[in-house]
């Protein structure tokens, strides 16, 4: 098996790339002929044209038959049919678009990420050129402050630290040395010998030589996953398409089989024949369903965005949360703060507990729960993880942050918890051993007012207890390596710390003053903190079925120790990337299922994790802030990035945008998905009755070789008029109760259940019946044909009207809460007004073929009305009698 880069020797890569020496670096002419062969350090993307995204709006089977109805009315010269039929298609291939172009592009973002330009060795000079002519054996070198161009093997380290949090979810920037690392499958946060692109470097120099450009670094193989994955459907979509496809299919081969019959028994003349075909399609289709969806959506969208500071960049994306099973979350700038933060003390042996979290300089020192008297001791402690420092800390429009080491800004901001942030510091600096990776410490020596020279040291505690033990001979190491477990199995970094007094005469640092023995003064035990509004939230995620599942580059132990402080579940069980990379597809089904922890995780391992759910057919949601998080992002049934803390990248691979970087917005979006969902099915069901009743009843006049009762522009005014008034009331309904107590909906389950094709059906049969004897009653009368069909078409509108009010709740219409949603009456009221123009405007009169009707025509819509409300409220008292009688003998 070849070895990686990471394992190989630094003789064993200039033998590989013929280099004597890696500051001679190539020459001009290799460098110019290895670019030409591998194409130049940048990455490139294949955009979609807008053309196509519009016109895959058409690929529906319910757009397919509007656009058949078009043509066959085109040919029968009606052309107002056709203009009207062809209005709704092109509004709803609209509303497609819109959604799908608007959408970000995360593939510029990762792009932007990459540095300009770039300091390499050439022709044995060290020269600056453009990051794109960088090829692979190219010597760089970095200093702190550079974006890593390439990814490096490093080979020379000068106390070389980067930040990768973006990238491995560390929160503290990572040592790196050149030293060869002789493991298989190390973790990307574990390969201390080796920078990333887009990476930065906060402290120290090196040089590493390039070992992939392009697309075959890191962040490119990210942006490659980006530009490759593909999102399945949402859950709600699957549905709705499918229901209309179904739909499209039966009312296709119905109207085969009526034009057949009709055909054969000579029930019209072909041309008549040909329109009243074309009538009952129009009128069963259910061309208002995209509009009303779309609304329903944009409204939860629009909520969501004033209420919850969420941003939601696809429509169907706010209802997809209201189906999830699994909630896939990173951990750092997520669940937690991503501001290292000092909890625990140590000093003497006795332990003193740190309130606040973050930056944020505002907490107490307590023990046993009491605050304490900063003592001498204390006092000491406190001075000298401040003063060994090399990091500043600062308020920037109310949000504390630093400028350095996560680590060191922990004992700032301790350190200012107790004396006042901007105070003077009483101590003078003289100088600074700054952190170093083969040391493991950092170190200041002061004066303070009287003079006297002080060197402050903090660091690893392994080392400053061998300083300890040569300082005092009664040193209890057993007991303090004790302590340090402790906190190390809660996941919790331990930073010792030490003092002593120097020579007047000493202006310099050096080693041998730091270990020739320290004054020990006590531990510091720091912790990324979780989120204080997480706990709640997943208290209530969980209480609604959701399962959540930390994905992140940290250790292990850390992460299950923040797994468990969050109450992430009952039992936590951790699996590594190194682990799951070793494990069968079958096997990592298994593992995504039966873990809560997934630790030192590279990019690639998150999306297969989010895959893995997907195909145990969990609906799947993913949190994330960092460019790591992307290609998981947008696998995800639903990607959600934090918008404050979050890149660019994550923010644009994502669906829906934190805008407060809150995680407990997710149980309050949970909830909105969830009613979204239900008002999008209860206007499925109360639009789909209407639909296959004007169907009905075509249909029989065909079979009856009765005139043709409804004219298919009146059948289309019914149906997306309608849509755009009456059905938008239930876009306001509230939530039913115990939303938030129900278990998710399955993924792939269907719309409907029994009782709703059964109430579905007889609602279509009455209105359909209720509308022909009333037909056939005013023909009888002597009613002319247009009239009658004007009485029809606002029968069936004020029967939708008396129907929405069964439709909008599972209790009963004439409850208390037909007042819960008063936008239903505007609504109402508006249909009213539109039905009257309709009935009473000329112009209204010859495009819909409608005519002016008395009261009497209105008393029977309303008559009409008030039966179809009776018989499905006694449907509902039915249900409510055995639903009971079940509970009961539970």
């Amino acid at each position: 098996m070849a070895r990686k880069i990471y394992q190989k020797s630094i003789e064993e890569l200039k033998k590989q790339h013929n280099l004597t020496e890696f500051e001679n670096g190539l020459s001009t002419a290799e460098a110019s002929q290895k670019l030409s062969a591998d194409g130049p350090n940048k990455l490139e993307e294949i955009k979609t044209p807008k053309w196509k995204i519009f016109l895959r709006q058409f690929n529906n089977m319910v757009i397919y038959v509007l656009i058949a109805a078009i043509f066959i009315t085109l040919f029968m010269q009606h052309y107002s049919d056709s203009i009207i039929i062809g209005a709704v298609v092109i509004i709803n291939a609209l509303i497609g678009y819109y959604q799908e172009a608007s959408a970000s592009n995360a593939i510029d973002r990762i792009k932007e990420m990459l540095s300009d330009t770039a300091t390499v060795y050439r022709d044995g000079k060290r020269t600056e050129i453009p990051s794109e002519e960088i090829v692979v054996g190219d010597v760089v070198f970095l200093e702190a402050g550079d974006n890593v161009p390439a990814d490096l093997r490093i080979v020379n380290s000068d106390n070389l630290s980067n930040q990768e949090s973006s990238l491995t979810g560390e929160a503290d920037s990572v040592e790196k040395d050149a030293e060869p690392i002789m493991e298989d499958n190390v973790a990307l946060a574990d390969q201390d010998n080796m920078a990333f692109a887009s990476t930065a470097v906060t402290k120290g120099s090196g040089i590493g030589l390039v070992v992939a450009t392009a697309e075959d670094t890191e962040i490119g193989k990210i942006s490659s996953e980006v530009s490759s994955v593909e999102q399945r459907k949402t859950p709600l979509m699957q549905v709705i398409d499918s229901l209309g496809t179904k739909i499209s299919y039966f009312i296709v081969v119905a109207a085969i089989v009526i034009f057949i019959i009709g055909f054969m028994f000579d029930t019209y003349a072909l041309p008549i024949l040909a329109i009243a075909v074309v009538s009952m399609v129009v009128g069963t289709i259910p061309e208002g369903l995209p509009a009303t969806t779309s609304v329903i959506l944009a409204k939860g969208v629009s909520d969501m965005a004033k209420n919850q500071n969420t941003i939601i960049k696809t429509l169907p994306s706010v209802e997809t949360l209201g189906s999830v099973d699994v909630i896939a979350t990173d951990k750092t700038g997520t669940l937690t703060k991503n501001e290292m933060t000092v909890t625990d003390i140590i000093i003497d042996h006795q332990e003193y507990q740190v309130s606040g979290i973050g930056y944020d300089p505002h907490g107490d020192i307590t023990q046993d729960g009491n605050n304490i008297e900063v003592d001498s001791k204390m006092k000491l402690f406190l001075e000298s993880g401040f003063e060994a420092n090399d990091t500043h800390l600062q308020n920037v429009d109310g949000e504390w942050n630093i400028v350095g080491e996560p680590t060191d800004g922990a004992f700032l901001s301790l350190y200012y918890k107790v004396f006042p942030h901007g105070e003077e510091s009483k101590y003078e600096s003289l100088d600074i051993l700054p952190f170093d990776s083969d040391f493991r410490y950092i170190a200041r020596l002061v004066k303070d007012n009287n003079d006297k020279k002080y060197l402050f040291v903090k660091g690893s505690p392994d080392k400053l207890f061998d300083m300890g033990e040569k300082a005092d001979s009664g040193f209890d190491r057993p007991a303090w390596q004790e302590s340090v477990r402790k906190f190390s199995e809660e996941g919790k970094r331990v930073i010792a710390v030490g003092y002593k007094e120097i020579n007047d005469d000493t202006t310099e640092i050096s080693h041998e003053l730091i270990t020739s023995g320290l004054n020990f003064l006590g531990l510091a035990a720091i912790i990324d903190p979780p989120r204080e509004e997480v706990i709640d939230a997943l208290k209530e995620i969980r209480s609604a079925g959701v399962e959540v599942k930390m994905i992140t580059g940290d250790s292990p132990l850390t992460a299950k120790a923040i797994g468990e402080k969050l109450g992430l579940a009952d039992e936590i069980h951790a699996i590594t990337g190194p682990e799951w990379d070793k494990l069968t597809e079958e096997e990592k089904l298994a593992a995504a299922l039966d873990n809560q922890v997934f630790a030192r995780t590279t990019p690639g391992n998150k999306i297969e994790i989010i895959r893995a759910l997907q195909k145990s057919n969990k609906v799947t949601a993913m949190t994330g802030d960092g460019v790591n998080d992307a290609p998981a992002l947008k696998r995800a049934d639903i990607g959600i990035a934090m918008g404050i803390k979050g890149t660019d990248v994550a923010k644009d691979s994502a669906d829906m945008v934190l805008t407060d970087d809150n995680f407990a917005t997710i149980s309050k979006a949970i909830r909105e998905g969830r009613r979204i969902f239900d008002n999008i099915k209860k206007s499925i069901l109360y639009l789909l009755p209407i639909n296959f009743s004007e169907g009905l009843i075509v249909a029989f006049a065909i079979l009856t070789k009765s005139d043709i009762p409804l004219h298919p522009t009146q059948l289309l005014w019914i149906n997306m008029v309608s849509a755009i008034t009456i059905q938008f009331a239930l876009t306001f309904e509230p939530a039913e109760p115990g939303i938030m107590q129900r278990a998710p909906r399955k993924y792939g389950s269907k719309l409907m259940g029994k009782h709703d094709v059964f109430q579905m059906t007889y609602i279509s049969i009455l209105m359909a019946a209720i509308a022909l004897v009333v037909d056939s009653w005013l023909r009888g009368q002597g009613v002319s044909a247009l009239v009658s069909s004007t009485i029809m078409v606002n029968l069936l509108v004020v029967g939708k009207i008396f129907y929405l009010f069964n439709i909008r709740t599972s209790k009963f219409a004439l409850s208390k809460d037909i007042f819960r949603n008063m936008k239903a009456f505007y609504f109402i009221g508006l249909m009213i007004v539109l039905q009257l123009i309709l009935t009473y405007v000329p112009f209204m009169q010859t495009v819909f073929y409608t005519r002016s009707i008395g009261m009497m025509g209105w008393g029977l819509a309303v008559l009409s009305g008030i039966v179809i409300l009776a018989v499905a409220e006694f449907d509902k008292l039915i249900r409510f009698i055995k639903k009971n009688k079940v509970t009961e003998v539970e």
